[in-house]
């Protein structure tokens, strides 16, 4: 955990300099033993090819990784809702591969409670229920913008334990840091084969 790195430092002044102690970080996890390393922040993507040199280990440490792969699987725009969608910049999008995919981005910048919570840093208490219904509705404004996109793909990692309910609205397969994390630790752990092979 790195104390003094916070979202709305991460949002605002996502400087170089930011590199030195996250790819210190990353060693420190390797040297310890551990087999792949993710983030928590989707933000974090300016900083993905720093910690993917610098260790011999998997890193994904934003969920926008997944874009490119997401609009190769539904050749149609991949719908995003970012935390941000003011700083969300090309270069965060170049870092993870996902510059020349169509997307269609939706920010939770305008929103109250999440907003106030997350992007402001004016409290740790968030009412998880109007999250929900600020997420739903970010969610139904980015389809009615643009109803062709095939997937949504949320960028914040507070925003998965809503993905079900989004799932649902919007009638649309929604990736997130944890169905990336997921396909990281099934290849970083294989577990022997318990089918049937012929």
């Amino acid at each position: 955990m790195l104390e003094d790195l916070t979202v709305p430092k991460l949002l605002a002044n996502p400087t170089e300099e930011l590199a030195r102690p996250l790819v210190d970080a990353a060693q420190r996890l390797e040297q310890f033993g551990v087999r792949c390393i993710t983030g928590s922040c989707g933000f974090l993507a300016l900083y993905q090819p720093y910690l993917a040199k610098a260790v011999q280990i998997p890193v994904c440490v934003s969920s926008l990784l997944q874009a490119d792969l997401i609009h190769r699987m539904t050749a149609r725009p991949v719908g995003v809702i970012t935390a941000s969608k003011s700083a969300l910049t090309p270069a965060h999008l170049a870092a993870v591969g996902a510059d020349a995919v169509p997307l269609e981005i939706e920010g939770l910048d305008d929103s109250d409670e999440f907003a106030s919570v997350i992007l402001r840093n004016e409290r740790d208490d968030m009412d998880l229920a109007l999250v929900e219904t600020e997420l739903l509705r970010a969610g139904q404004r980015l389809i009615s913008r643009a109803p062709d996109i095939g997937a949504i793909l949320l960028e914040c990692t507070d925003l998965p334990p809503y993905a079900n309910r989004l799932q649902l609205r919007l009638r649309r397969p929604v990736f997130d840091i944890i169905t990336l994390v997921s396909m990281l630790a099934t290849a970083s752990g294989r577990q022997p084969y318990a089918g049937f092979i012929h």
